[in-house]
């Protein structure tokens, strides 16, 4: 073992010194396999960046991987028990939407339906004539939610200043399981008492509403026994182009009627029409992160006492990973497939180089197995240089990736705001070394077994 080492180093310290001597060649060499592991390191932290922006995507909308998603149906108390049980505990949220329309009252909104305000022109988002929230909800025995036009509304107002929006009541942050991106001003704070001027933030579909066209402050809610005055707060990314404003739900529930008495059916039975549509909307969706199963548990088992059917209570366990898994790891190896022909070129670069210097040095090996050099030693010193060469170029290579990121985030940081966060991917740095070092072996390999072939005689011609 230590006689091994004593070669190992002996390889390294002469394959540096050859190094040293041959500097242009050695530059020249690493210029041909430059751009082949520049492409490798580039495609795998292009990989990394991609899946990982693409997950944060999708999170914003589906959740965060591991989250346990609960449905609960509008039953008798079940928002009520849900409120109960879940608010102020750490590790679980629920969230319900309804309509708002936000401006002067008694007019039409300038989006009807919550349209984007890029498609103003089209039709798809309401009827001609729509003034505001015309729909209500109603269930099934089976907990299926669907909208049914509100019969006898009356004369189409005006169109006014007010922008409708999707507004989401929140009880408890969904941040945790939704990390939406901060744009401009604060997000809303769950400790104190609610307030009677709801705070709201707004997506950023809904800034450029408020940007543009000047708001009073009244906000118009279905079955509210007041309009409330909200304060926007603040605005963030949200991935969705519905404008959408996000609230406390007690500060919410404050202006709303509430619900009318009715009577829980039995535990296991099917619950009766006013049941069902006993709690507006469309029922709640909580959120459970990964290890309060005891709380789901505990919620659960309370509903299921209150009546609400068990067939009803739809658990789901968020996977965004395995969705996009597939797709990203075919375009990585097409990738990957493409670097791998330009590393080619840098290897081809390398052995060019490594079957030359061989040829010059014939003599020196010669010499080297006359005076009892082995012939593995020999093809250690080849190996050496060309694996330090391939190592250096990889270190080289790594430095721009890292310069370029750096770059792209101080230019570009204001516009992409992911920018902003994104660090050098450790997996780019290990495919980069990795590259490099199988480019040298690649590269040296054959000059390598040449020089351990030079017979002794050859130093006669010294």
């Amino acid at each position: 073992m230590i006689r091994l080492s004593g070669r190992l180093r002996s390889a390294l310290i002469i394959g540096f010194q050859g190094i040293r001597a041959r500097k242009m060649r050695t530059f020249l060499s690493m210029i041909s396999l430059f751009l082949g592991v520049l492409a490798v390191v580039t495609v795998q932290a292009s990989a990394v960046t991609v899946r990982t922006l693409r997950l944060a995507d999708i999170e914003l909308q589906a959740g965060r991987d591991g989250t346990r998603t609960m449905f609960v149906p509008p039953v008798g108390d079940s928002a009520k028990i849900t409120a109960d049980t879940i608010k102020g505990k750490p590790g679980v949220a629920a969230s319900y939407s309804l309509q708002a329309i936000i401006g002067e009252p008694k007019v039409r909104p300038i989006n009807p339906g919550a349209q984007p305000f890029e498609h103003l022109d089209e039709a798809a988002y309401g009827p001609e004539g729509y003034d505001g929230p015309r729909f209500a909800m109603t269930c099934d025995e089976s907990g299926n939610c669907r909208p049914i036009a509100i019969q006898g509304a009356g004369t189409p107002a005006p169109k006014g200043a007010a922008i409708e929006v999707s507004l989401v009541a929140m009880i408890n942050d969904i941040r945790d399981f939704r990390p939406f991106r901060p744009v401009a001003g604060a997000w809303l704070s769950f400790d104190g008492e609610p307030s009677y001027s709801p705070r709201l933030v707004i997506n950023k579909a809904a800034a450029v509403g408020f940007s543009k066209y000047s708001i009073p402050a009244e906000m118009r809610l279905d079955d509210a026994i007041a309009n409330p005055t909200p304060r926007i707060i603040g605005v963030v990314d949200d991935g969705n182009s519905q404008p959408t404003a996000y609230a406390r739900a007690d500060e919410i529930d404050n202006w709303l009627k509430p619900p009318e008495p009715v009577d829980n059916p039995q535990p296991g039975a099917a619950p009766d029409a006013k049941a069902m549509n006993a709690v507006s909307g469309s029922g709640l969706q909580v959120d459970f992160a990964p290890g309060h199963a005891d709380l789901e548990a505990l919620l659960t088992r309370k509903l299921l006492a209150a009546g609400v059917p068990r067939e009803t209570l739809n658990i789901n366990t968020v996977d965004v990973r395995k969705h996009i898994e597939k797709e990203l790891a075919i375009l990585n190896y097409v990738f990957l497939g493409m670097a791998g022909l330009v590393l080619l070129i840098g290897v081809a670069g390398i052995l060019n180089v490594g079957l030359a210097t061989v040829g010059e040095r014939v003599e020196e090996f010669a010499l080297r197995r006359a005076v009892g050099t082995p012939r593995v030693l020999l093809a250690g010193i080849v190996l050496a240089e060309t694996l330090l060469t391939g190592l250096l170029t990889s270190a080289a290579a790594i430095g721009a990736a890292v310069a370029g990121l750096n770059l792209a985030r101080r230019v570009l940081g204001g516009q992409i705001i992911q920018l902003q966060e994104m660090t050098f991917p450790w997996e780019a740095g290990v495919a980069g070394v990795i590259a490099g070092l199988v480019a040298g072996l690649l590269g040296g390999l054959i000059p390598a077994i040449r020089a351990a072939r030079i017979p002794i005689a050859t130093v006669m011609r010294a």
